[in-house]
């Protein structure tokens, strides 16, 4: 199984949350690579008589200071009634006490007893190079620990979850509406409603391409930067192979938000929908999706 790293950048909005309370250290000064907007990231439309909704897609890490927020996503944004994200950005206490509550091993055993002496011996050398205590998550379900050394590398390279787009927005956002595609409560159900086995799979992936995270997540920031949505979609489609996990993850979410959007596009008005850069790249897409179902999508260039 590959799952690397996709996640963090452009998957669930967990990745917010859990960074707030990944234990683990202070980010590094420098971020690990500067990074420039030429196109600007990618903008999506789909409209009725009386109703658009844009679609962007985001990072929900990023390095502070990048520039993204061009007239585009500026005229989107401000001409929108409603902010709609994966799930409610207003209380991350709120949704960090909800994953911790969930994440939480129990029955007496450890993280590090249900690995394989060689999957152990990987997991403890990654956690060291982290600067972690061997035991640092031995009382957490694997699927936490993994998004946490999904997470750890960029905050110690720079990346700030409070830089990250929906956080951005939520700044800007003044009083819109809020809107949510899922619940927190849905949203961490993906993970901890995996099997413990597959669970253990998607933590040894992580553990393998732990040391190409930051370098990774700064090509697919770099492609997202530029507009180059086919190019981002080949990134992320070689993270994710499994078809169990691309369909838990992706492809059956998009379907259930392209049902949202045809329940939106009944009421008048304007909504700006900001959900992981993933589900709206390569093939399966919201984008994909909603045209299957006969709606045009347009992609705003200016």
């Amino acid at each position: 199984m590959k799952f690397k790293t996709a996640l963090v950048a452009t998957g669930t909005a967990l990745s917010i949350a859990i960074s707030g309370c990944a234990s683990a250290r202070d980010a590094a000064p420098e971020v690990a690579a500067t990074v420039a907007a030429t196109t600007g990231p990618a903008l999506w439309k789909v409209a009725d008589e009386d109703t658009t909704i844009y679609l962007f897609g985001t990072v929900h890490v990023l390095p502070a200071g990048v520039d993204w927020y061009d007239s585009r996503i500026e005229s989107a944004f401000t001409s929108s009634d409603i902010l709609v994200t994966e799930v409610d950005m207003t209380d991350q206490a709120a949704m960090a006490a909800a994953i911790a509550q969930n994440a939480m091993l129990g029955g007496g055993r450890t993280l590090r007893s249900l690995m394989s002496d060689e999957n152990r011996s990987e997991y403890e050398t990654v956690l060291t190079d982290l600067g972690l205590p061997p035991a640092a998550l031995d009382q957490f379900e694997p699927w936490f620990a993994a998004l946490n050394l999904g997470v750890l590398p960029l905050l110690q390279a720079g990346y700030d979850p409070n830089a990250g787009v929906e956080m951005a927005l939520e700044s800007r956002a003044g009083d819109k509406q809020r809107g949510a595609l899922e619940t927190i409560d849905e949203q961490i159900e993906l993970f901890d409603g995996m099997t413990m086995d597959y669970q253990l799979e998607y933590l040894d992936a992580t553990v393998e391409g732990a040391e190409g995270t930051v370098s990774m997540i700064d090509e697919m920031v770099t492609e997202w930067l530029e507009g180059d949505a086919d190019r981002l979609a080949e990134l992320m489609n070689g993270e994710i192979d499994d078809s169990y996990l691309r369909n838990r993850l992706l492809i059956d979410r998009n379907a259930n938000w392209v049902g949202w959007i045809e329940q939106r596009l009944d009421q008048p008005g304007t909504a700006f929908i900001a959900v992981g850069a993933g589900h709206l790249a390569g093939s399966g897409s919201v984008q994909d999706q909603l045209e299957d179902r006969g709606h045009v999508v347009t992609r705003i260039l200016e």
